[in-house]
């Protein structure tokens, strides 16, 4: 790690993270993988559907960023997932490929049969949600959970644990049950999973401690959802107790709010906490923008990391910024450059939160002079535009502004 891990080239965020008061406790693994849900989860959000060419660009996308684990779908679902998940495995595209599972010997045999290393297991987990949700006894659970375990151990698969509904279960019981299942059945790695996206970033500690406590020699993983919007958060906290694994999907698509966006996660480790988990990060954006296309779904111009608009400079006073920084200091108006997930250059736009400097930004890009009245008396017309169509202004009608004012006669 550097000397000052804060800041480089590229990024420019907070010396605090650094002090040996904030770093003394926190326990990342040596080794974070992202396993990406967006192909399962992630089409679980309403109104998505994933085509099987979808499947693949989309899958083709996450190995070109360097994701390491692509959860790929649900292969007992449909003729169709069942051939995506097995012409990602045949294309060895570089990812481990995993496929999510009932705990039903049909779902773990159609993962044999596509080729899947692994599977994520399902089991419902909180007695309130097996009583009302599934009408199933609660031994009912765990004596599926043994049985399709040990199976898929015998397959060759390996197996993660994956509780449904985990963080709104008694404690005592539900790690009870997992014991039972890891003992009498078959567990490789267990899913924290807070399905829900209830559990607050103060109560993540005690969640990750209690379960390491009864399983300390057993990979956890993480699987957060963004009801209240601390899945990233929690994605963190849960890493610095020592979660080896992060499940997330690009721009955070999933049933609900939506599972801990990927490229939030890996930025937030990098630029925060000086750890590089071998993602491309330049190949961020191109992805968002990818998944964004196939799924649909409308993306924020301001989103965190891959929003359209993010490196947008409207305002005066950050075009003011804008203009005494230059490229060499352009991290003193963004925590991280716009090259370095993907984006397009930063630049100055106009529109009614304009001030003088981009006035003169702009007319400097089109090789035009003017005077400071003139620039002015632009500025204004070109707020007063901005104002009234409530959008930002073209180059064509910025050019047509300028060029009527410069030409006025005295």
């Amino acid at each position: 790690m550097s000397a000052q891990p804060w800041k480089s080239d590229d990024w420019f965020s907070s010396a605090w993270n650094y002090n040996e008061e904030v770093t003394k406790d926190l326990n990342f693994a040596s080794d974070i993988k992202i396993h990406d849900v967006t192909l399962r989860d992630g089409e679980q959000q309403t109104g998505i559907a994933f085509s099987y060419d979808d499947k693949i660009r989309i899958a083709e996308g996450l190995a070109e960023a360097g994701i390491h684990r692509i959860e790929a779908g649900l292969p007992a679902v449909s003729k169709d997932d069942f051939r995506a998940i097995a012409e990602i495995v045949k294309r060895d595209l570089g990812p481990d490929i995993y496929s999510f599972c009932r705990c039903m010997k049909g779902d773990i045999d159609a993962s044999v049969d596509a080729g899947a290393k692994g599977l994520i297991m399902e089991v419902p987990a909180s007695k309130h949600l097996i009583e009302h949700a599934y009408k199933w006894p609660l031994q009912k659970a765990i004596d599926l959970s043994i049985e399709a375990t040990s199976y898929a151990h015998e397959k060759g698969l390996e197996v993660v644990f994956f509780p449904i509904d985990f963080s709104r279960s008694e404690i005592g019981w539900v790690l009870d049950l997992i014991e039972q299942v890891a003992t009498e059945g078959h567990m490789d790695a267990l899913a924290l999973v807070d399905t829900f996206g209830v559990v607050s970033p103060h109560a993540m500690r005690y969640f990750v401690r209690s379960v390491k406590q009864r399983f300390p020699d057993t990979r956890l993983e993480t699987h957060f959802h963004q009801d209240f919007g601390c899945g990233v958060a929690n994605t963190l906290l849960a890493l610095a107790e020592g979660a080896e694994v992060v499940h997330s999907t690009v721009l955070g698509l999933g049933e609900r709010a939506g599972n801990a966006p990927t490229e939030d996660t890996v930025m937030a480790l990098r630029t925060m906490y000086g750890i590089d988990i071998g993602i491309q990060y330049d190949k961020l954006y191109p992805l968002a923008k990818m998944v964004q296309e196939i799924s649909g779904v409308v993306v924020p111009s301001n989103r965190s990391i891959v929003g359209d608009q993010l490196f947008q400079v409207e305002s005066g006073i950050i075009a003011n910024w804008f203009a005494n920084c230059g490229v060499e200091h352009q991290t003193e108006l963004f925590p991280y450059r716009p090259e370095f997930v993907g984006q397009p250059e930063a630049s100055v736009v106009m529109g009614k939160g304009s001030g003088i400097d981009s006035v003169k930004i702009w007319l400097d890009n089109l090789g035009l002079q003017a005077a400071d009245g003139e620039a002015a008396e632009i500025l204004q017309e070109c707020k007063a535009l901005g104002g009234s169509t409530k959008k930002l202004l073209t180059e064509d009608q910025f050019k047509k502004i300028a060029d009527r004012i410069i030409s006025k006669v005295d």
